[in-house]
């Protein structure tokens, strides 16, 4: 069964008047070809794997009412279409009882949206692009940054079209990303937080830098510039652990986070850094493992008479204050103060 509608080269007057009208239209997953300048190369565009990120579906919408050609055919994939316009819109990451799209990119394809990921990697297979770009927004609020799982110069080139920050990642989470090695260049691009205009903004700017752009990918020794940050380390809640967000320590909750903790986004936290309180040791409350995968809890946060530290001098990201997507993916990834790796 085939998942996804294609529609090629939409025309302004076909794609409503507003995002909600166009992905409505839809009907579903979708794949819109858009037609370049120069048909003998294509680039890859994908959005939306997420149903609250809207950034990406705001600029591929802006970009189609603008009546703007590419430079090289575009494929547009447009991922979880259901799950952004049920109700309230740009909501829900996913719909209630189905997998995080963003971690069905490797086998078994056995759900429904395993089975939807196999059919999104075969779209790319079909018209193999030059380069892959996946954008979405953070959890919370903070500055933008790219990811990829190994760092080149071709990589390095696609992040800058759209941030002067990069993550080299050596988690395999199932994430389309993790094609990259053995496909196509391929990055994620973290725009912002969903509700910032910012976000929405630097995620147009970049998409049309990537449409219109002869080259995207590096053709000689170019510096890009770009802070690094290699091998980052996922916290996350133990099953069962229960957390809230307040100013103080809240009763029946294993965890309490200060509300204003996505502020350390890409700051640097010292081991004095007040992040929130906690009732039980730190291993049953958290885990995390390093790229040996041995257990790095203890290189992370610290618990001292009740308050929640960070362990040791760290850079913080993708930190939210929304405790559904902390529980169900994790609190935050932490590198070395200094953007290296975090060395037991």
């Amino acid at each position: 069964m085939r998942h996804f509608n294609f529609i090629r080269n939409p025309q302004s007057a076909d794609i409503g008047d507003n995002v909600e009208q166009f992905l409505q239209r839809m009907k579903g997953p979708a794949c819109l070809f858009l037609e370049g300048e120069n048909s003998s190369r294509t680039r890859a565009f994908v959005t939306l794997l997420h149903g609250n990120e809207p950034s990406g579906i705001l600029a591929l919408f802006r970009w189609l009412k603008s009546g703007q050609r590419p430079a090289v055919n575009i494929v547009c994939v447009i991922g979880s279409v259901a799950a952004a316009l049920a109700s309230p819109m740009f909501s829900h990451r996913m719909l209630p009882g189905v997998r995080d799209l963003n971690r069905c990119f490797k086998a078994p394809f056995d759900d429904a949206q395993g089975k939807l990921a196999e059919e999104i990697l075969e779209i790319l297979h079909m018209h193999h692009p030059e380069a892959v770009v996946d954008m979405h927004n953070t959890s919370g609020s903070g500055p933008a940054f790219g990811v990829c799982t190994h760092m080149d110069r071709q990589h390095d080139a696609l992040v800058s079209i759209f941030t002067q920050r990069l993550i080299i990642s050596n988690l395999s989470l199932g994430a389309l990303m993790d094609i990259s090695e053995h496909s196509y260049p391929t990055v994620t691009v973290e725009v912002g937080g969903r509700l910032d205009e910012d976000a929405h903004a630097l995620a147009y700017d970049g998409l049309c830098r990537y449409f219109k752009a002869e080259t995207v990918l590096d053709q000689g020794d170019t510096d890009w510039g770009l802070e690094l940050l290699v091998d980052p380390i996922r916290l996350e809640l133990n099953s069962g652990v229960s957390l809230n967000y307040a100013e103080s320590g809240s009763a029946g909750h294993d965890i309490t986070l200060l509300p204003d903790i996505e502020n350390h986004n890409f700051g640097t936290v010292s081991a004095d850094t007040h992040l929130g309180w906690a009732v039980k040791p730190e291993l049953e409350l958290f885990s995390a493992q390093d790229a040996g995968g041995s257990c790095a809890v203890s290189q992370l946060v610290r618990i001292e008479q009740g308050k929640l530290y960070a362990a040791r001098a760290l850079k913080f990201f993708m930190i939210t204050n929304n405790a559904a997507i902390a529980q169900s993916d994790c609190l935050f990834y932490a590198v070395a103060d200094d953007g290296s790796a975090i060395c037991g």
